[in-house]
């Protein structure tokens, strides 16, 4: 059987994975609540191996290692997050990773998904890492699409378009959820367009 394969990715409404050191907003741009916080655990609390490339592998590592343990990124389904199985694949970093439970797998990143879905009894999951997905997009390894978008509009500070340079897909919805009254996941099944 082969593993099913998740990129879970946080934008703004206006498509922003991230802001700029201007930015102001904190993690989940300030509106997380505790309805989304206990999905968020209950979703990483599964059975899963977390799929990181190295340039989300370091920002993760490095966030994690300097943010008091008070602070909104060391919420409980990041502590689970941080403990899956992980899979890093990079050809620029070397082991050991500062991350429990990595694997380095050097090589191109399609292979290395192909290679786990193959060989995986456990569903495969991504946070964030958009280099990494758009590849596996255009491989056509990506089997769901979990957006979380954040009521926000970052046009002024927001960086890292979460589709920027993407191909062109078809996208089924496949669920879609408001949490706290203000949050909203959307799940597709993405479809080559063309």
């Amino acid at each position: 059987m082969t593993a099913t394969y998740t990129w879970d990715v946080f934008c703004t409404l206006d498509g922003y994975g991230s802001y700029n050191e201007h930015g102001d907003w904190g993690g989940y741009w300030g509106k997380q609540g505790p309805e989304f916080l206990d999905h968020r655990l209950a979703q990483y609390d599964q059975e899963l191996r977390l799929v990181l490339g190295a340039n989300t592998y370091r920002v993760f590592a490095q966030m994690l290692a300097t943010e008091p343990a008070d602070s909104d990124v060391r919420d409980r389904w990041v502590t689970r997050m941080r403990h899956l199985p992980t899979t890093v694949v990079s050809n620029t970093l070397t082991a050991p990773l500062d991350w429990p439970d990595a694997t380095l797998v050097p090589g191109d990143i399609a292979d290395a998904v192909a290679r786990l879905k193959a060989e995986s009894d456990i569903p495969l999951r991504s946070h964030g890492s958009l280099a990494t997905n758009h590849a596996l997009l255009a491989a056509g390894l990506v089997d769901a699409i979990q957006v979380t978008i954040f009521p926000v509009i970052s046009g002024t500070v927001g960086t890292e378009p979460i589709f920027g340079g993407a191909a062109d897909f078809d996208l089924e919805l496949l669920s879609a959820r408001t949490f706290d009254g203000r949050i909203q996941e959307l799940t597709y099944r993405p479809t080559r367009h063309g």
